[in-house]
């Protein structure tokens, strides 16, 4: 279990994602950091393909990925994220999610996500740096339902879910005329014990996506996305597909990996059964 007297290096977590702004609570400061961690810190789960279960410890987060240079899944990139905003002096509260963005049809998925509701003058604000290709390119306010919020580079909105006994809630995206769901919530948080029984499910079940696939994507500065599925490698603006590369090698895999997402690996084959 997470220890509650774990401090972090600030300034290295800044130096990190390339803060160089004003450290108090305002929404500017909130946006601005929320904005820089998703644009440097890849989202990544190349330690469960590989076989090494994730530690959820803040200690083991800030050096996996602060120290190393390392990227991770929602439970560490949002607890460390947390971390630096309460000792920013913010109010933070780790929210629960099931998520249903890129699940097969036909089936419910866990609730295995964590995200965070940051309460700036009265108004709450969703923030969320561990969602993959679909992270949020920004905050969006958490109690505005059916409204259209323009983020960097796309809309979304939070919409509530009908025909549920307990209130529900639907983040979407807008593709085109369409939205497409991207996960449901209920304002429940998320304390670090069910953090952990989700985390194990995500990192070592064997059933579990994270487990079966190797995903790795970066939001960048423009709005744009770089998304690794496996061995294909795409940059889309939205819907639009920039670039495509079908990776036919670890060599140029782990080039990759480090040409556009900024990830060194220390171990070369760690990532050797993606191809045989």
């Amino acid at each position: 279990m997470q220890r509650s007297d774990v401090t972090i290096d600030i300034e290295q977590y800044f130096r990190r994602i390339g803060y160089e702004g004003v450290v108090n609570c305002e929404l500017q400061t909130l946006r601005s950091i929320v904005l820089a961690h998703a644009t440097s810190i890849p989202f990544e789960c190349i330690d469960p393909v590989a076989g090494t279960a994730v530690s959820i410890e803040l200690d083991a987060i800030f050096d996996k990925l602060v120290c190393r240079r390392r990227g991770g899944f929602c439970f560490e990139q949002n607890a460390l994220l947390a971390s630096v905003l309460r000792q920013i002096g913010f109010d933070v509260d780790e929210l629960s999610a099931r998520v249903w963005y890129n699940t097969a049809e036909g089936t419910i998925p866990p609730r295995t996500h964590v995200f965070l509701a940051v309460t700036v003058n009265g108004t709450r604000w969703l923030a969320d740096c561990g969602l993959g290709g679909s992270t949020p390119s920004g905050l969006m306010e958490l109690d505005q339902f059916g409204v259209e919020q323009a983020l960097v580079g796309e809309i979304r909105r939070i919409v509530p879910i009908k025909d549920r006994l307990v209130p529900t809630f639907m983040l979407q995206l807008r593709q085109g005329d369409l939205w497409e769901d991207i996960y449901e919530f209920t304002g429940e948080s998320m304390p670090k014990s069910d953090q952990a029984m989700a985390n194990w499910w995500a990192s070592c079940h064997p059933e579990s996506k994270f487990r079966k696939n190797l995903i790795v994507a970066v939001l960048n500065r423009d709005g744009t996305r770089c998304t690794l599925v496996n061995r294909e490698f795409t940059r889309r603006r939205s819907a639009e597909v920039l670039e495509r590369i079908k990776i036919n090698h670890p060599n140029q895999l782990h080039e990759l990996l480090g040409d556009r997402f900024g990830l060194n690996l220390p171990d070369p084959n760690a990532l050797a059964n993606l191809f045989g």
